[in-house]
């Protein structure tokens, strides 16, 4: 047999291995609620497989590898990163350019410790000081396959420790995605936020396990599970976090999300906002639903946070206040409250501990038509006797606030809210005028 005949069998056989190690698309199961949209659904690609190839050292990056398969099997196609393989990221990448493409990450996806380099170089977002390794983007994107992406956290909160004004990159950064699905991945070991979901539409989050604990005394700050910002059709399901910030947060104009059957530890709650940061912008967060969720040694269970109308400082790199906007239609249900500090935070002083100084200065953001309803649990001892607090700077800007079948006691028992600027009688706890803690 001639030499190109044996050697195109052997491109044969290889193939054949190579597509009997492909993963299945994962089967999307919401409970208990479908999302507003239904959930996307392309036709299983052509079989044109691209395998990504590595170096193989753990050092060299493997940049041009990944470009390089997500090129050629773009429309159409199906990228697979091998289990047992380790690949290194060292070049921030811009893959807003995909469509129509399976994403198979069984390996490990490692990000350098080149905080100078990162720093440089990796993409700005308008929001805050959020940049991300890599912007993902385009159409009808499918990534899966229970593989890791690390974050290589640590020196990030090293260096964050000795600098607040050092620019973390976030773990999955994505700018314009619609219409896809990203399934079965483990995330760990965020510089900051593990997801940052801007300008999306018509996206899925299933079974995503998030953690990265500092083995230092610095510890792992802003790690948020996920941060929506200008997106819509959102759901976030059947997923793990334990970290130390926001389990989900949603930012300035996120509308219409879907947040179901997660388990939260060690977090800031599932929250709205923080809102109102900038002057002359108006913030929206309308049609949200937060059900079936644990949370566990965390500061907040159902938290909405918005900035005062005048300038406060929540920290060194994170300062705001004056902006307008609503907030509408959220609801939070059977939600279990384990060791939290808050059951419930409703608060627009944001950033500002001088309380006085924030009610002279109410918000003018607006909070309408919100519920919380089938709350059980016990809170932590930080604020005992309170489980929750209910403070609007002003009873013009809050409005149609229900608390609803709320079983949580504090570790004494007790069930006392500080409620400021509400209808007592639309919330089932005790209200008190006494108030603990600034947030």
């Amino acid at each position: 047999m001639k030499l190109s005949g044996i050697l195109s069998i052997l491109l044969q056989a290889a193939a054949i291995v190579a597509s009997q190690s492909m993963s299945q698309r994962p089967i999307l199961a919401p409970m208990p609620y479908n999302p507003r949209l239904p959930f996307p659904n392309p036709p299983q690609r052509r079989p044109r497989l691209c395998v990504v190839k590595t170096y193989g050292d753990g050092i060299t990056d493997d940049s041009d590898n990944i470009l390089s398969a997500f090129h050629g099997c773009n429309n159409g196609g199906h990228v697979l990163f091998p289990r047992g393989k380790v690949y290194v990221i060292g070049t921030a990448m811009d893959w807003t350019f995909l469509k129509h493409v399976d994403i198979d990450i069984q390996g490990l996806i490692r990000f350098t410790n080149d905080t100078a380099y990162w720093q440089a170089h990796s993409f700005r977002f308008i929001f805050q000081n959020v940049t991300s390794f890599f912007k993902l983007g385009g159409e009808d994107v499918w990534i899966y396959g229970g593989g890791t992406l690390d974050g290589n956290g640590q020196v990030w909160y090293d260096t964050y420790a000795a600098n607040a004004y050092t620019l973390r990159p976030v773990l999955v950064g994505i700018d314009g995605l619609k219409d896809s699905v990203l399934s079965d991945l483990v995330l760990r070991y965020s510089p900051q936020y593990y997801h940052f979901v801007a300008n999306a539409s018509n996206i899925v989050f299933n079974n995503i396990s998030i953690a990265g604990d500092s083995t230092s005394k610095n510890t792992a700050k802003n790690t948020d599970g996920w941060d929506t910002y200008r997106s819509r059709d959102v759901t976030i399901m059947n997923s793990v976090v334990n970290n130390a910030d926001d389990c989900v947060s949603f930012k300035p104009n996120s509308t219409d999300i879907l947040v179901q059957s997660l388990f939260c530890a060690g977090s800031h709650g599932i929250s709205v906002g923080s809102l109102g940061q900038y002057v002359g912008e108006f913030d929206v967060v309308e049609s949200i639903m937060v059900s079936n969720v644990s949370m566990h040694n965390a500061s907040d269970g159902a938290r909405i946070k918005v900035w005062p109308n005048t300038a406060s400082a929540m920290s060194d790199d994170l300062q705001g206040g004056g902006g307008s906007g609503r907030v509408r239609n959220i609801t939070y249900e059977d939600m279990l409250i384990d060791n939290v500090d808050y059951a419930i935070e409703i608060t627009q002083c944001y950033g500002q501990r001088n309380l006085a100084l924030c009610q002279q200065y109410p918000s003018s953001l607006t909070i309408e038509d919100i519920v919380f309803r089938r709350f059980k649990g016990r809170t932590s001892a930080k604020y005992k006797p309170l489980i929750a607090a209910f403070a609007c700077s002003s009873a013009k800007v809050c409005s149609n606030i229900h608390a609803t079948d709320i079983d949580v006691v504090s570790p004494g028992g007790t069930r006392q809210a500080y409620c400021l600027n509400q209808q007592e009688t639309n919330l089932d706890v005790d209200c008190t005028t006494n108030y603990k803690g600034f947030n």
